[in-house]
C-alpha cells in the first residue's frame, strides 16, 4: 500500500480543482497531512472554516422577494470564496427534488475548489426531515416502542445513503436527547425514549448506520434538552438538575455515542447551572441570565473535551434561536462560542442576500478582531481548524471521488425515496403502532360493505392521509364510505354531533404538544370550550358523543404519545409516534397509514411505551407505564 505525506511544498497540488476532481480511490491511499494544510491556511480561510451558515432563501439583485435557493448561483459562489466558509446547512427550502437537489450540492462545491464543503442538513427522520422526495422514516420515539437495534441501524443506513447521493455529507442527528418531561414543546417524538440506556443503544445504531456510508453523524443537543418546558427557537431554557443525576441520565447516552466514535455534537442553547452558573446581562432586557452550554467553556471544554474525552467536532445549535440572539447579539454570541471550545458555529448572520451580506461580514470581522487581539487564542483556532479537516479527511471529504453530476443525477434518482427504503420504513412504523386501550374488543374494526367511517383530525393533511389509507385496505374494507373533517381551531358544534349520527365507526386523531386541559378539582373539565383548548376540548367531545351514542370509536395519539393521558374514557386508544399526513402527493410519514392498519386488523400493534404517560389530573400518578403495550388479540399485556 503506497501512502503519500503531503507537505508544505506540496500543498497547492493537494488544494487544487485538478488534484481533487481527478482523485480515484484504488490501491493508491492519499494521506493528507492536515497539519501542514493549516499551516500554511491564512487567517481569514481558518475562519472561513470554523462559520457555516445558511442560504435557505435567497433574493437575487433585482428580484423584489427572497425565495427558496434551489439553483446555484454567483453570488452565492462569491460569498463562499470571499469568505473561504467551511460548510453550509440545506434546508427544506433547498431540497425541493432529487435532481435538483444533486445540481445544487455539486454547485456548492465547485464554489469552494480548495476546500470542499461540508454540506450539512437537518434529517433525523420523523417529524424533522429536510428532503422533500426523501424516505421521512417514522421517527426516534417510534422506535424506541419497536425496541428494534435493528430497525435503528437501517434508519442511519437509509438515511445516509440517500443523503450521500445528493453529495450532503453531515447529518445534524440523531438526537440523544432523553424526553423525561411531558411537557417538552421541542423534543417529544425526537427522542427516542426516557430511558438513557434505551437512547444509547438506538442512538449508536443510528449513529453506525449513518457512518456506514461515510455520512459524518451529529449527536445533539448537548448536553441534554430533554427536561426542558422551554423551547429554545423562543426561549432559553433550564435544566437545574445536580451533576449525579446530569451524569446519570442526560450524558450517559452522549458519553456512549463519543466512546463509539461519533463525528460532531451538538450544543443546546440552554443553561446547566450545575455545572456552569457564571451570569450575563441580557441584551433583550438587561436582566442577569445564566450563560447557556452554547456558549460555556465550562461545559464545551471542561466537560465535553476534558472528562468525557470528546476529539471531535463540536458545533453550535443555529445562532439565530432566539434563546441566543436575543440574548447575546450575533457578533458577541458567536465570538463566546467560539472561545469556549465550538468549531463550527452554525448561521452565525442571516444572508439571503448580497445586501446582507454585511451581516456575515460583522461577524467575520468581530472573530478575526478577536483573534487580533488575542481574545480568541490562535493556538484555538488552530485547533479547531484541524479538527474540521481531519473530519473532512475521514469522510472522504478532502479527496472526493470523480463522478459527472449526470451519474450523481442518476444514481441520487434510483436512491432516494426508492421501493425498498419504503417498504422498510412502514415495517418500522406498523411495529411501532401501541395499543393503549381495548376495552370491549373495540378493535379491529369490522366493517360491512357500505358502513360508513368518519375520521377527524386536526389538520387537512392529516385527514387526507387517514381517508386515503382507508381507501388503500384491502378486501372488503376498501367498500366503506369514508367521509373527513379538519377540526384546528374550532368548536364541537351541532353539525359535527350530526356527522357521528351518520357514522358507523369514528376515528379522532389527537396531536397535543402539550398537554394543556381545563382540569377543576380533579378533573378534565369539557364545558371550557375556549379556542386556546381546541386541542384537547374537541377531540374529548368527540369521543363522548360517539360514545354515548354507542359508535365504535378510536382514538389516535399522532404527536407525544402523553396526550393519550387526555382520554381516559376511551375505549380505544393506540399511540402512532407521528402526526405528518398526506400532501403534495406523497405521505409525508408513514405513522398513520400504520395506524390505519392496526385499526381496521391488517397489521398487529407490536408497540411498546418508551416513555411514561403520567396522568392529566393526577400528574403524580403514571396513567400508562414505560414499557406498556396491549396484545390486540389476548388483551394482555406484551411481553
Amino acid at each position: 500500500m503506497f501512502k503519500k505525506k503531503w507537505t508544505a511544498v506540496a500543498l497547492a497540488a493537494v488544494l487544487s480543482v485538478s488534484t481533487l476532481t481527478q482523485f480515484k480511490p484504488s490501491k493508491v491511499e492519499a494521506v493528507t497531512n492536515v497539519k501542514d494544510i493549516v499551516q500554511n491556511m491564512t487567517v481569514d480561510e481558518k475562519i472561513g472554516q470554523m462559520l457555516m451558515p445558511d442560504f435557505r432563501n435567497w433574493q437575487k439583485q433585482g428580484e423584489t422577494k427572497a425565495t427558496g435557493f434551489t439553483v446555484m448561483n454567483d453570488e452565492v459562489g462569491s460569498i463562499i470564496q470571499k469568505y473561504h466558509l467551511g460548510g453550509v446547512i440545506l434546508f427544506a427550502e433547498n431540497v425541493v427534488g432529487t435532481e435538483q437537489t444533486a445540481r445544487l450540492t455539486d454547485g456548492l462545491q465547485k464554489a469552494s475548489p480548495k476546500l470542499p464543503l461540508l454540506i450539512t442538513i437537518d434529517q433525523e427522520g420523523g417529524i424533522v426531515t429536510r428532503l422533500q422526495t426523501g424516505t421521512n422514516l417514522p421517527g426516534n420515539m417510534a422506535l424506541g416502542a419497536t425496541r428494534s437495534e435493528k430497525y435503528a441501524y437501517q434508519t442511519g443506513e437509509i438515511i445516509g445513503k440517500e443523503l450521500s447521493s445528493l453529495g450532503i455529507n453531515v447529518n445534524f442527528g440523531p438526537s440523544l436527547d432523553v424526553n423525561n418531561n411531558p411537557g417538552n414543546p421541542v423534543i417529544g417524538v425526537r427522542s427516542y425514549s426516557s430511558n438513557p440506556e434505551l437512547v444509547s443503544k438506538l442512538g449508536t445504531q443510528t449513529i453506525k448506520g449513518l457512518q456506514s456510508q461515510n455520512i459524518a453523524a451529529t449527536v445533539k443537543h448537548f448536553p441534554g434538552h430533554g427536561d426542558t418546558a422551554t423551547d429554545s427557537h423562543y426561549g432559553l431554557p433550564i435544566v437545574t438538575h445536580d451533576k449525579e443525576r446530569l451524569r446519570s441520565v442526560e450524558l450517559a447516552p452522549f458519553q456512549r455515542a463519543i466512546d463509539e466514535g461519533v463525528d460532531m455534537v451538538m450544543t443546546a442553547h440552554v443553561q446547566f447551572p450545575a455545572f456552569d452558573d457564571t451570569k450575563y446581562i441580557s441584551k433583550k432586557d438587561g436582566q442577569e441570565i445564566m450563560v447557556p452550554a452554547t456558549l460555556s467553556k465550562k461545559v464545551l471544554t471542561g466537560l465535553l473535551r476534558e472528562e468525557m474525552g470528546f476529539e471531535g467536532v463540536i458545533v453550535t445549535d443555529a445562532l439565530n434561536m432566539k434563546a441566543i440572539s436575543d440574548n447575546f447579539g450575533q457578533e458577541e454570541a458567536v465570538v463566546l462560542a467560539l472561545k469556549s471550545g465550538v468549531d463550527i458555529a452554525l448561521m452565525p448572520a442571516q444572508v439571503n442576500s448580497l445586501e446582507m451580506e454585511k451581516n456575515l461580514a460583522s461577524v467575520f470581522n468581530a472573530v478575526k478582531a478577536a483573534i487580533e487581539t488575542g481574545n480568541l487564542p490562535m493556538e484555538q483556532v488552530n485547533a479547531s481548524v484541524e479538527r474540521i479537516l481531519n473530519l473532512k479527511e475521514k469522510r472522504g471529504i478532502l479527496n472526493p471521488q470523480t463522478v459527472s453530476i449526470d451519474e450523481k443525477v442518476a444514481n441520487a434518482l434510483e436512491v432516494v425515496g426508492n421501493k425498498d427504503h419504503r417498504k422498510i420504513e412502514m415495517k418500522m412504523a406498523e411495529d411501532a403502532v401501541t395499543l393503549l386501550k381495548n376495552e370491549d374488543k373495540t378493535l379491529p374494526f369490522k366493517p360491512k360493505k357500505d358502513d360508513k367511517v368518519l375520521v377527524l383530525a386536526p389538520f387537512e393533511d392529516q385527514v387526507e392521509a387517514m381517508t386515503r389509507s382507508i381507501k388503500e385496505l384491502k378486501g372488503k374494507k376498501k367498500d366503506v364510505e369514508v367521509t373527513g373533517y379538519a377540526f384546528s381551531s374550532k368548536s364541537f358544534n351541532e353539525q359535527v354531533a350530526a356527522m357521528i349520527d351518520k357514522a358507523d365507526y369514528v376515528i379522532t386523531g389527537s396531536y397535543v404538544v402539550k398537554n394543556d386541559p381545563a382540569v377543576n378539582d380533579g378533573v378534565i373539565d369539557d364545558t371550557v370550550q375556549d379556542s386556546s383548548k381546541w386541542a384537547t376540548a374537541f377531540p374529548r367531545a368527540v369521543m363522548k358523543y360517539a360514545q354515548d351514542h354507542k359508535k365504535e370509536f378510536v382514538l389516535m395519539s399522532l404527536r407525544n404519545p402523553y396526550d393519550a393521558a387526555n382520554f381516559e374514557e376511551a375505549k380505544a386508544v393506540i399511540a402512532v409516534y407521528g402526526y405528518k399526513g398526506y400532501s403534495n402527493g406523497a405521505y409525508r410519514q408513514p405513522n398513520i397509514p400504520a395506524g390505519i392498519k392496526t385499526i381496521f386488523g391488517e397489521s398487529r400493534p407490536q408497540g411498546k411505551l418508551p416513555v411514561n404517560i403520567p396522568s392529566v389530573t393526577q400528574p403524580e400518578k403514571n396513567l400508562y407505564p414505560f414499557g406498556y403495550g396491549l396484545d390486540i388479540r389476548s388483551g394482555k399485556q406484551l411481553k
